[in-house]
């Protein structure tokens, strides 16, 4: 790969090293061996590691993307590995009952969607793409044994969600008891000095850096991304519904963002957009409303153009200033979809939640749902004016 040719150029400046280790950061272990790295003017090897056990990522995956994409900035290498066996198996980290397993088919399917989403943060050319079952799958019986004999089972019930498991007296599979093993792992085959994830990986990514000592391999730091919550203040997940995902159109992108509480608007600014942090501090003693606009239209411009920021921006929670849509005499709801920029199954989801409904009027019950002259109000903040030829 060419990029990683040659002697690359690598930024040592103070601040830019300082912003690396303190923007959207929790912990960097141990601070002392980062600063050192950072500054030693040597390429370092940075990992991010994704099980892809979904198909849509949201502003709380890109904190970490983000990160990555900042060591890349600085001209270090940097290695997305896709967690291609541990998915299979599934993290336990931040849950209270056993993820559900996955097969390599659906692993591939959900990655390819993942990918096309990453893009918008990380430029796939200059970024190294490994997979795990590379090494995982070929391991033997004796090489997980000898794994395992670098960890005491009381250590690895220091784990909070094996411990309340436990107290309930509900299951805890030798799977997701060995997974910081296999996470821990990957640091070992891949040789890294630093890997980046959210806080709640720091257990996980500590026994990756216990492993390489135990390997005799180079000393790696660890970095941990904050964890953000989502619109109704809890962490940010699919399961609650309350992420902004980075394929939302512009408008209901724009019209989540507008709906988080104040307080969440420092981390958001601090984690997601590529404000300096003193102009964001300017920003931050303005009107909160004025704030969150702000705010709202620099997240969606990073993920959808300046342009559509401001027609976003534009239309928000404005029915009269709604973008026309022209449909011939007869057309219905599932006739427009592309124009709705839905996808049919989109739409279907929508209509099932009751999410599309006519502006003063009753919720669209069916994709087949014959259209007039209306408006038409698409999620909580998204208007569309139907105008019948």
């Amino acid at each position: 790969m060419g990029w990683f040719s040659g002697a690359p150029k690598v930024n040592t400046d103070e601040r830019a090293v300082d912003e690396l280790l303190t923007r959207g950061v929790m912990e960097a272990v141990p601070r002392e061996l980062a600063v050192q790295k950072l500054r030693s003017g040597n390429q370092l090897r940075v990992y991010l590691g994704v099980d892809p056990t979904g198909a849509k990522l949201h502003l709380g995956h890109s904190v970490p993307l983000r990160k990555l994409k900042a060591f890349a900035d600085l001209g270090h290498h940097v290695i997305f590995l896709v967690g291609s066996f541990t998915a299979m198996v599934g993290d336990p980290t931040g849950r209270d009952t056993a993820r559900e397993p996955l097969n390599r088919e659906q692993v591939e399917k959900n990655f390819k969607t993942y990918k096309a989403q990453a893009s918008k943060i990380l430029d796939f050319s200059k970024v190294e793409l490994r997979y795990n079952h590379e090494w995982l799958e070929k391991m033997q019986f004796a090489d997980i044994m000898k794994l395992a004999s670098n960890f005491t089972v009381q250590q690895m019930l220091e784990r909070d969600m094996f411990r309340e498991r436990i107290k309930r007296e509900e299951d805890l599979s030798p799977n997701e008891f060995l997974y910081p093993l296999m996470q821990g792992y990957d640091s070992v085959m891949l040789d890294v000095d630093c890997e980046i994830g959210g806080n709640d990986q720091l257990f996980n990514m500590l026994a990756g850096r216990k492993l390489q000592k135990a390997f005799g391999k180079r000393e790696k730091f660890v970095l941990t991304t904050k964890l953000i919550e989502g619109t109704d203040g809890r962490k940010m997940s699919k399961t609650y519904d309350n992420a902004v995902y980075l394929d939302d159109v512009p408008t209901e992108m724009y019209g989540k963002l507008m709906s988080i509480k104040d307080e969440l608007v420092p981390t958001y600014f601090e984690t997601l957009t590529d404000v300096p942090m003193a102009e964001v501090a300017e920003i931050l003693k303005s009107h909160p409303k004025e704030a969150k606009q702000r705010l709202a239209k620099e997240i969606v411009a990073l993920y959808h153009g300046k342009g559509a920021a401001e027609k976003a921006e534009a239309g928000f929670m404005k029915p009269d200033d709604a973008v026309s849509i022209t449909i011939m005499k007869g057309q219905k709801l599932r006739d427009i979809a592309q124009q709705l920029q839905l996808s049919m199954s989109e739409m279907r989801r929508l209509v099932d939640q009751g999410a599309i409904e006519v502006v003063g009027g009753k919720k669209l019950s069916a994709i087949d749902a014959p259209l007039m002259n209306t408006t038409l109000k698409i999620g909580k903040h998204r208007f569309i004016k139907i105008v019948v030829k």
